[in-house]
Order: structure tokens, then C-alpha cells, then sequence
């Protein structure tokens, strides 16, 4: 997570934390609303999805010649109550005869808009609708594959960090340590600048 968003966690929850620690020693149970900037998302995106070379191969992979397809260059961004998500496109639908690709590719940028929602503790996408400024029979079928794709494959973990920033919180002196040993991802919206998360987690203050 960037800086900027574990200070906001940190504030929102030190109060809690440092109150448990004094008087009761133990585990806290508590719901927030996790704001996940889209600067922050995209990095996460780049750990968990866009990982080799910063593409994500929907097929094939980088030692495919004339059968592959990969997105590369996310951006994200809010599009009313659904996720506007821009990148490039490069594919080939070929044939390999006598070391040259006969058939069809192309290379395009494309927009990706989706609904965000809560699946077994991601960040998944339903309702996914693939758009572009180019249009021929190859990137129709790209446009209809992508929209099935992004919404079967693509999910974003969150449970890792927020235990990484929560158990990182520490108290003056080192007095007590912080143990996340329950978290769920209820529900998520979209907002101008962030997804916002809303999450449940139980703390456990040792």
C-alpha cells in the first residue's frame, strides 16, 4: 500500500487500537470503509495481475510467436457507479508457416468498464463491457473475449495488505502487537478518486 493510504487507515483506527490496548488486551471487533486510491489500485493491479514484463497474457504467453494475447498499460478510473479501466491491446490469431505469422493480430487501446463487487474476499468485476476507437472482425472477437475474461479471471486480493498495514501499526514503545485474524470484504463502490471497501476485521491487541 502507498504511504498516503496506510496514514488514512492509521488514523482511522489508532484511537480503537490504542483503547483496547490499555484496557482490555483484547481482540476488537470493527467496520470501516477502506478508500483505495486509484494510484494505490493500479499498483496493486501491477503486483497481482500485469506481472510479466507488465503484461498480463489472456493467451499464450511471451514465448508464443503467432498465438498470444496481452494487456499492458492499466489506468484506472471511476465512470459513474462502475470501473473505467484503459490499457493497450497486442494479439495474434495466426499461423506459423515457414517462420511467419499468417492470420489475424492486431495491436489497439481499449477501455474496460465494469462493476466492482465483494467475491470470497477480493475485489471481483461483473458486467463487463470492452470498448474501442478501431472496429474489424478481429477486434470484435477480441472486445467479446475480454469482457468474458475480465469478468471469470481478473480479481484483486486485498486481504494480504490489510494485514500487512493493520499488524504494522504499532503501539509507543512497543507495548503490544497487533494480530488481524479475521477480514472480510463485504462490498465495494466506486467513488471519484478511490474504490471505497467496505470491510470487517477483527484485530486481536496482544
Amino acid at each position: 500500500m502507498i504511504q498516503s493510504t496506510a496514514i488514512r487507515l492509521c488514523r482511522m483506527f489508532r484511537l480503537e487500537v490504542f483503547a483496547l490496548a490499555l484496557f482490555s488486551g483484547a481482540s476488537s471487533l470493527s467496520a470501516a470503509d477502506l478508500e483505495l486510491r486509484y494510484g494505490a489500485l493500479e499498483r496493486i493491479i501491477g503486483e497481482q495481475i500485469f506481472t510479466q514484463d507488465g503484461r498480463r497474457y489472456v493467451r499464450g504467453n511471451a514465448a508464443a510467436k503467432c498465438q498470444y494475447a496481452y494487456l499492458e498499460h492499466p489506468r484506472l478510473s471511476a465512470d459513474d457507479a462502475r470501473l473505467r479501466v484503459t490499457a493497450k491491446f497486442s494479439g495474434r490469431s495466426a499461423l506459423d508457416l515457414l517462420g511467419r505469422c499468417v492470420g489475424l493480430g492486431d495491436s489497439f487501446d481499449l477501455t474496460i468498464t465494469a462493476t466492482p463487487v465483494a467475491r470470497s474476499g477480493a475485489i471481483a468485476f461483473q458486467d463487463a463491457n470492452v470498448s474501442t476507437a478501431k472496429d474489424s472482425y478481429y477486434i470484435r472477437r477480441v472486445r467479446q473475449a475480454l469482457a468474458q475474461s475480465f469478468t471469470k479471471d481478473f480479481k484483486v486480493e486485498v486481504r494480504d495488505q490489510a494485514r500487512r498495514l493493520l499488524e504494522s501499526t504499532s503501539s509507543p514503545g512497543g507495548a503490544y502487537q497487533q494480530e488481524l485474524s479475521s477480514f472480510e470484504l463485504n462490498a465495494v463502490r466506486v467513488a471519484r478518486d478511490a474504490l471505497v471497501l467496505e470491510v470487517e476485521f477483527k484485530l486481536v491487541v496482544k
